[in-house]
């Protein structure tokens, strides 16, 4: 098998630029719950989403924005800030929990979009499926694999939302599905001449694959409406996240040399407020140091790091470091160490 290589095999790569996209709809945590109620005939207490989420509102996509329309706009605000348009770009992955079909895979469907002849592959790990992708586009850039590569992801978990709930087992089942919001997130990733992704870690758990998720569309329950709903347990969830999360970020310092003083960002998947006031009273990480998106977008699955680093990207100096520490269902931790350059 021919393997193409680009020559010299970089020393670093990193992030040069970063794009988001946000369906327009707003939808209110009060105004779903209502129509849940209306929906299911379930009597439920006033604001109960708001008051147990901390989630105002989110996003929605219109019936005629998928998953590929947001990571596509992303992507387009990400090239237009680097200087570059779509032939410059010769890897593209699109790293989601979401997806426009089973087949084919979604990349190929954004990279028609941007008029790409990129190496186009899809890449899923639930909500560390941006950060995978990143990881990946740097270690394909190591490698001599690749110039340049473009990460996008859109999600749409909104439409794993169960309305209409026939019991309240059923609502307490899928009600981590409440939460959820959509957006598209996108970065470029090349070789860098300093600074860059300085290190990455991962830990996984997967007895707990069972925890939380959508079931349908795989060879398990290839159809049936039922199965196309979130559901899972949300405090199993949590319970797991808080037992073996924290380690992850206590190596990535320790290795690092990297204390909080020294992070100039902390950029963490963001799930429920509760959830990431838990996570700054585990981890000892500032609250200042914190991008909080969770009150207006809802949890956004992989895209949440992407919208965060987004909304400092142009804040930050070159030789600033930014922390990521991404969240999956299955379960997975993972953390990543980038400066910018």
């Amino acid at each position: 098998m021919f393997l193409q290589s680009y020559g010299p095999q970089p020393r670093a790569a990193g992030i040069t630029a970063v794009g988001s996209m946000l369906p327009e709809e707003i939808l209110s945590s009060d105004s779903l719950q209502q129509e849940v109620a209306r929906r299911s005939g379930l009597a439920l207490p006033p604001r109960l989403l708001t008051q147990a989420t901390g989630i105002r509102s989110r996003r929605v996509a219109g019936p005629d924005v998928y998953a590929s329309t947001l990571a596509a706009g992303a992507a387009r605000r990400a090239l237009d800030a680097a200087g570059l348009t779509g032939p410059d770009i010769d890897l593209l992955l699109f790293a989601s929990a979401s997806r426009d079909m089973v087949e084919p895979a979604t990349a190929h469907i954004v990279q028609a979009e941007l008029g790409t002849r990129a190496h186009a592959l899809d890449v899923t790990n639930a909500c560390n499926s941006f950060i995978n992708g990143v990881d990946l586009a740097r270690a394909m850039i190591l490698a001599g694999r690749a110039r340049r590569a473009l990460v996008v992801t859109g999600e749409t978990p909104s439409r794993a939302v169960q309305y209409a709930p026939g019991s309240l087992a059923e609502l307490r089942e899928g009600f981590a599905g409440y939460t959820f919001g959509d957006a598209g997130a996108a970065v470029v990733v090349e070789a860098v001449e300093r600074g860059g992704i300085l290190d990455v870690d991962t830990e996984t758990h997967s007895e707990h694959w069972e925890v939380g998720g959508i079931p349908g569309g795989g060879s398990r329950h290839p159809r049936g409406d039922a199965y196309t709903y979130f559901r899972g347990d949300g405090h199993e969830l949590r319970g797991v996240f808080e037992k073996v999360g924290t380690a992850v970020i206590d190596r990535t310092l320790h290795r690092t040399g990297l204390d909080w003083d020294g992070v100039a960002k902390v950029l963490v998947h963001q799930v429920t407020v509760p959830y990431l006031e838990r996570f700054a009273e585990l981890t000892g990480v500032p609250a200042g140091k914190l991008v909080v998106t969770v009150p207006e977008l809802g949890n956004i699955a992989s895209a949440s790091i992407g919208v965060q680093l987004d909304r400092v990207f142009a804040e930050l100096a070159p030789g600033e470091r930014v922390l990521c520490v991404g969240l999956g269902g299955g379960i997975s931790i993972m953390t990543m160490v980038w400066e910018k350059s």
